[in-house]
């Protein structure tokens, strides 16, 4: 088993959307290829409830959350407990400016499949590992967030 399947095998994630559709979707494909998803949500303060009893490894965020809630200021919350957020907004300039909360972001629309390569190489990057190419739509907003080991 490579480094990247077992961080697959073993890498716990949290999707925070308010398009039911677009989640579920998201964590089917995540988990097909061997992800734990937690259960879905798309509200601020049952998303942190979870975070606190589940410590995801990455939260999947989008920026515009059921009712009010925003996920930037979410975002801020997820940092403050040591979780990695990929922002997953259509609000490009919005998930840009997140610099400081989130380590990258997936403007929408994405495809699923560029999605999960995302998801893999942000946890490879978190893991000291980075060898993996990064998926062209993937903006990488925090290169200091990455505790990268120095290459050789």
């Amino acid at each position: 088993m490579t480094a990247a399947q077992d961080s697959k095998t073993t890498a716990t994630l949290m999707i925070v959307e308010d398009e039911a559709l677009v989640a579920m979707l998201l964590r089917d494909e995540l988990q097909d290829v061997g992800y734990k998803v937690l259960d879905l949500t798309d509200r601020y303060a049952e998303a942190l409830e979870v975070a606190k009893a589940e410590k995801p490894d990455l939260a999947l965020v989008n920026i515009r959350l059921a009712g009010r809630d925003d996920g930037i200021e979410l975002s801020e919350h997820l940092k403050a407990l040591g979780i990695p957020v990929l922002l997953i907004s259509g609000q490009v300039s919005r998930a840009s400016s997140a610099k400081t909360v989130a380590i990258g972001s997936m403007p929408k629309p994405y495809d699923a499949a560029e999605m999960v390569l995302a998801v893999a190489y942000l946890l490879a990057r978190l893991n000291g590992d980075g060898s993996l190419p990064r998926p062209v739509q993937l903006e990488v907003l925090d290169e200091e967030g990455f505790d990268l080991a120095p290459t050789v």
